[in-house]
């Protein structure tokens, strides 16, 4: 079972209209018993907002659903887009969940006890040019980084270069932990290096997430030592 919050449990059960992605909608079955459901495949995610809001504005209650947080990645900001946008002048509450980075890093340890940043590496909806400037700056302030989307069969040479860009700037041996599937039957997790990750599988589900200079393994426990004196 996915990582879920009393509060987000909570919104579902007391909506009688669920939206949401097909396969997010599998995750939380057994609160969605008796609501009526609507759902899309990938890249309709305006599509589901616009029911969601519709439905909305005709008085139903409805839960709006992303996977881990809806504000990370997610669609609060969409809903709140097109609401305006649109002059839908209806309630809206953001619910927060657990996002995949902090899921992940649970399973690792505590890669992310000091100052993270969280990227995407989708170009759908974001100039390829605007995300490797932010991951070479990044890269050069030694920053922990949680990388979102990180491959997929069609994309296959963003990963690639953002490894040679925190190559220029780490050492080989630092730390870089693969999380799939976090929380899933067919989760894996996998902890390697800079030199080595590109060697493992990564999918569209999985989350990336690059050690900064001081981050290390300890006892399996993949770290990022905040300072203190031990």
């Amino acid at each position: 079972m996915l990582d879920r919050t009393h509060r987000a449990e909570e919104a579902i059960r007391a909506s009688n209209v669920v939206v949401g992605y097909k396969h997010y909608l599998n995750h939380i079955a057994d609160l969605i018993e008796g609501k009526e459901l609507l759902s899309t495949g990938m890249r309709q995610e305006v599509d589901r907002c616009r029911a969601a809001l519709d439905r909305a504005s005709q008085g139903d209650t409805v839960a709006f659903v992303s996977s881990g947080d809806a504000g990370v990645y997610g669609m609060a900001g969409l809903a709140i887009e097109m609401a305006a946008a649109h002059g839908i002048d209806v309630p809206i509450e953001i619910v927060p969940g657990i996002s995949a980075a902090n899921s992940a890093a649970a399973r690792f340890g505590a890669p992310l006890m000091l100052d993270y940043a969280c990227v995407s590496l989708s170009d759908l909806l974001m100039p390829w040019e605007t995300i490797r400037r932010r991951l070479e700056a990044l890269a050069g302030a030694d920053m922990v980084v949680a990388l979102y989307n990180p491959k997929s069969t069609k994309r296959v040479c963003q990963i690639e270069e953002a490894a040679a860009l925190f190559r220029q700037h780490r050492p080989g041996n630092t730390p870089v932990g693969i999380a799939t599937a976090v929380g899933a039957e067919d989760e894996r997790l996998v902890l390697s290096d800079l030199d080595h990750f590109l060697g493992e599988e990564i999918t569209m589900k999985s989350i990336v997430i690059i050690g900064n200079s001081s981050s290390k393994i300890l006892d399996g426990w993949f770290v990022t030592p905040r300072g203190y004196k031990v």
